[in-house]
């Protein structure tokens, strides 16, 4: 009889890599179809330009490295980061916003890295910051809910938008992109700071027209979509419990803390966590195996870290959202995490 010895991590269920990233994007679906029902068919456009996109800047960059190009493609490793990137972008976007985004997740941070396995940072998120950081003003093109939209879009206007900057009948984005008060829309993070800029308080804010309609219903039908996505996952295995339940455990606690502390600046735990990419960030993006903690008590620390630095940042940073900048910047701490969290080896005593 042979005995064969493998190293861990160990695996009851035998999933390939191609597997697990293809159940990945089957729970991205919940939240993508729910976006699309409410914000318009724009994402889906976004999602075929970053697709594309993803797989051939991988497909060139193998082929320099003198890497076999159709078996690392099939790992779909490369279509999961562009779905990120894609969902995590303003829909109407232009279109070399998600080419360079995407080009940018796939060649520097990925590939220069090493390739899948050995990048420090996660990809999607990284390419989502140099966007915003890079393009500001094309970053904040986001649409209002559909029923808030003056001009309906359909899929030939998402698809003229994004790829001249104005659709079918010569609306332009700015215009597209305006409530039916005629004021710009943005996030209702957005909204919620803007307020708080101009001198008004959270409950005052919470009572105006644009809080009223369906702006920020929509983005927590979105956030259960996702969870339910999520909640895929940790069904099948595909992901551990200990990341999502520590983040949302921490942004609950984190939140109470400053909400009970001043309810008039600060935003209750509920919005914080059906607002954003709570359960986008929760579910598919801090759970990356590669740049995330891979000890038990690493990847809980690693969760109420992230949920620690979004809390601080949406309050007192300059950005709306902080689940991309969390999640670099606790990607930094995890070779440390990962060293005082490992487990003691048996036989010794330190």
């Amino acid at each position: 009889m042979a005995f064969f010895n493998f190293s861990s991590p160990h695996q009851r269920t035998k999933r390939r890599t191609p597997e697990i990233m293809m159940l990945v994007v089957l729970a991205l679906i919940p939240g993508v179809f729910v976006h699309s029902y409410l914000f318009g068919f724009a994402i889906y456009v976004q999602i075929l330009l970053a697709v594309t996109t993803a797989i051939i800047t991988e497909a060139c960059f193998l082929k320099l490295r003198n890497k076999p190009i159709l078996i690392s493609i099939k790992d779909y490793s490369a279509v999961v980061t562009a779905i990120l990137l894609a969902i995590s972008i303003p829909s109407l976007a232009p279109w070399w916003v998600i080419v360079i985004g995407t080009t940018f997740s796939i060649v520097i941070v990925k590939h220069l890295y090493g390739g899948l396995g050995q990048n420090i940072f996660n990809p999607a998120m990284a390419g989502y910051v140099v966007l915003l950081i890079s393009f500001p003003v094309q970053m904040t093109a986001w649409l209002p809910i559909q029923s808030m939209q003056l001009f309906p879009l359909q899929i030939s206007d998402a698809f003229s938008l994004i790829l001249t900057g104005a659709n079918i009948d010569g609306y332009s984005v700015t215009q597209i992109k305006s409530s039916i008060d005629g004021v710009t829309m943005a996030t209702p993070l957005e909204m919620i700071r803007n307020a708080l800029h101009a001198g008004n308080t959270i409950s005052e804010t919470l009572t105006t027209p644009l809080f009223s309609l369906d702006s920020l219903q929509g983005s927590q039908w979105v956030n259960l979509a996702f969870l339910l996505g999520g909640l895929f996952l940790l069904k099948l295995r595909v992901i551990l419990w200990h990341i999502p339940v520590a983040f949302i455990a921490g942004i609950t606690v984190f939140s109470f803390f400053a909400f009970a502390s001043d309810p008039d600046i600060y935003s209750s735990p509920l919005y914080h966590l059906f607002s954003g990419a709570t359960m986008l960030g929760a579910f598919f993006i801090l759970t990356d195996p590669v740049t995330a903690s891979t000890t038990v008590k690493g990847r809980i620390v690693y969760g109420l870290l992230c949920a620690l630095l979004v809390i601080v940042i949406r309050n007192l940073g300059g950005y709306p959202d902080a689940v991309a900048f969390a999640v670099l910047l606790a990607n930094m701490c995890v070779p440390l995490i990962d060293y005082y969290s490992k487990p003691k080896v048996y036989g010794r005593n330190r």
